[in-house]
């Protein structure tokens, strides 16, 4: 168990890592894999498109082991906007997901941000916020492009 512990901790070993590991999680529908990601503290949060604010782990889990009960999310997560500190990460992004409708196959938006710790177990997600989903083109993004390019 500790070897299976350190294996994971390892794979996140950066805030974009344990974002890989959340999406894939939601690609292929694996619960497991998915709470992994998730900081051990009471004080989690998840907000899913157009529903309410859920706290903790073990309701967390409830949430996405009901989702997962219709399916995998076919997710892609793009348009990362990152803010980064020694021991907290924001991250701000377009969540594009391949939804069936009566009209077919169409391509639905939502804005989400996800706010990862760094603990002693490696980076894990604290909060994951996703606003109500659009069908068609991704959402603008207003402002100002980035002054410096790294």
């Amino acid at each position: 168990m500790a070897r299976q512990k350190a294996q994971t901790a390892a794979l996140m070993a950066s805030p974009d890592d344990t974002e890989a590991q959340f999406y894939e999680a939601l690609q292929r529908g694996d619960l497991e894999r998915l709470m992994a990601v998730w900081a051990d503290d009471d004080e989690v949060v998840c907000v899913h498109p157009g529903g309410p604010r859920v706290v903790g782990v073990a309701a967390i889990r409830a949430s996405f082991e009901s989702i997962f009960s219709n399916g995998n999310v076919p997710v892609q997560p793009e348009q990362v906007h990152r803010l980064h500190t020694l021991g907290c990460a924001v991250h701000h992004l377009a969540e594009r997901v391949e939804v069936v409708t009566d009209e077919g196959p169409r391509t639905a938006w939502a804005l989400a941000t996800n706010v990862y710790v760094k603990t002693a177990q490696g980076w894990r997600m604290a909060a994951h916020h996703a606003s109500p989903g659009t069908l068609g083109e991704p959402p603008p993004t207003l402002g100002e492009p980035p002054s410096t390019l790294h």
